[in-house]
């Protein structure tokens, strides 16, 4: 019997810590000794992390691509996608920085006291400058930035694209099937990718176990908890803003997203959750003109639980190693999630894709990804049913103001 992705972790953990309290308590006191061991368990966290580092550019180009050639033209649309993009907008500054906060004031990195690898390149203050940073957000060399998957450029590049192809109407059609069809294809490669996140988890936890021993699992409970927590800071805020709005139908909403967001829990995945919110919002009076094109819309330019995620785990990571991040540098580095969130669809843990690249563009340790990642799985499933949350709260406000617009220029036929 095959086992689902949530006992497939489970498992691995189990075994991982295992093997880990075996192996720390056969070094002893040979620190030495503990590092090779664990040297060897994290090797599997660190093909999952080259084959992670792999689908970036490609992922992030095809999905911001389609996303943007998708909103389609005219001035309805644009009205529409207008007031979506507002509502996005705000959203994830609000969601990123409730990470940001939340993280600073529990502080759960602290004090665990990893240390960067040998090859690891220690934080440059130099490369967090403002202008360095401007100057480095516009390529170049498209091909070049592919292959250091320098993250802002490809976004850049990409937003370029998908405008151009919004232009080009039917002309630029082939163009948009080829990236279509590219979306596909790193859905199914990322798939493939997530197959061996078992293994990886393995390996991540049963090296921290073989350095550090068992209390590290203290630090990860303690996390996890800080971290749903938040979640729920985040959903009371989300579901207040739409309350301003919707009034009490806030209320009939929620009941009709039960089951979306128990399939997007259970699952970790919002796209699983996709057909049934279509159908959700039919339900309760939501125009399919609005939804049909909002929700997808959302799927990829908002993901409220990603991106507080995003903040929540970049600065989990540098507490973790010891790295004390000015405040100026947190803003940046939250300005600059603020781009790099976009475009990414909602795959089953993409947010690592996220945090691994906004690491690497901030000089801190990309391996931190891999402590982190024996406990992800469930953090995912927080996150993307949050991300369900509040793209169908944001639909249901765009639908409300294009419903009011609506009445408001029929008022005017009217009584013309």
């Amino acid at each position: 019997m095959r086992l689902n992705a949530t006992a497939s972790i489970l498992a691995a953990m189990v075994l991982g810590l295992a093997a880990g309290t075996v192996a720390h308590w056969w070094a002893g006191d040979n620190a030495a000794r503990a590092d090779e061991v664990a040297g060897y368990f994290s090797l599997l966290a660190d093909i999952f992390l080259h084959l992670i580092k792999m689908i970036i550019a490609p992922l992030v180009f095809s999905t911001l691509v389609t996303g943007i050639a998708h909103m389609g033209d005219g001035a309805a649309l644009g009205r529409i996608g207008g007031r979506a993009l507002a509502w996005f907008i705000t959203a994830s500054l609000i969601s990123l920085t409730i990470g940001l906060v939340s993280v600073n004031f529990f502080a759960p990195g602290e004090g665990l006291g990893l240390v960067r690898s040998a090859t690891d390149p220690g934080v440059n203050g130099q490369t967090l400058n403002l202008r360095e940073f401007v100057l480095h957000v516009f390529p170049t060399s498209m091909v070049g930035s592919m292959a250091q998957n320098a993250i802002l450029q490809i976004v850049v590049f990409s937003l370029f694209v998908g405008v151009a192809l919004l232009a080009m109407g039917e002309e630029g059609r082939p163009i948009l099937v080829l990236a279509e069809t590219l979306t596909g294809l790193m859905l199914r490669i990322t798939g493939y990718v997530m197959r061996i996140a078992p293994l990886a988890v393995f390996g991540a936890l049963a090296g921290v176990v073989t350095r550090q021993g068992l209390g590290v699992l203290t630090t990860f409970g303690m996390l996890v908890g800080e971290f749903y927590l938040t979640l729920v800071v985040l959903w009371a805020l989300l579901f207040a803003a739409g309350g301003i709005f919707l009034g009490r139908r806030i209320f009939t909403l929620a009941r009709h997203l039960r089951e979306p967001l128990m399939i997007a829990f259970s699952t970790a995945s919002s796209e699983a959750a996709y057909p049934r919110m279509l159908t959700q919002l039919d339900r309760i009076g939501v125009p399919r003109r609005i939804y049909s094109f909002v929700l997808p819309l959302g799927y990829s330019f908002n993901l409220d639980g990603s991106m507080m995620y995003a903040t929540f785990a970049t600065i989990f990571i540098a507490q973790a190693y010891g790295i004390d991040l000015p405040l100026t540098s947190q803003i940046t580095i939250l300005l600059v999630l603020m781009v790099t969130s976009k475009g990414i669809a909602a795959v089953p843990r993409a947010s690592l894709v996220v945090v691994a690249a906004t690491l690497g563009q901030f000089d801190l340790p990309v391996e931190g990804v891999a402590f982190i990642l024996a406990i992800d799985h469930f953090m995912d499933m927080g996150r993307t049913a949050t991300n369900v949350l509040g793209n169908a709260i944001a639909t249901c406000v765009v639908s409300h103001w294009e419903t009011r617009r609506d009445l408001r220029e029929g008022g005017r036929s009217a009584q013309a």
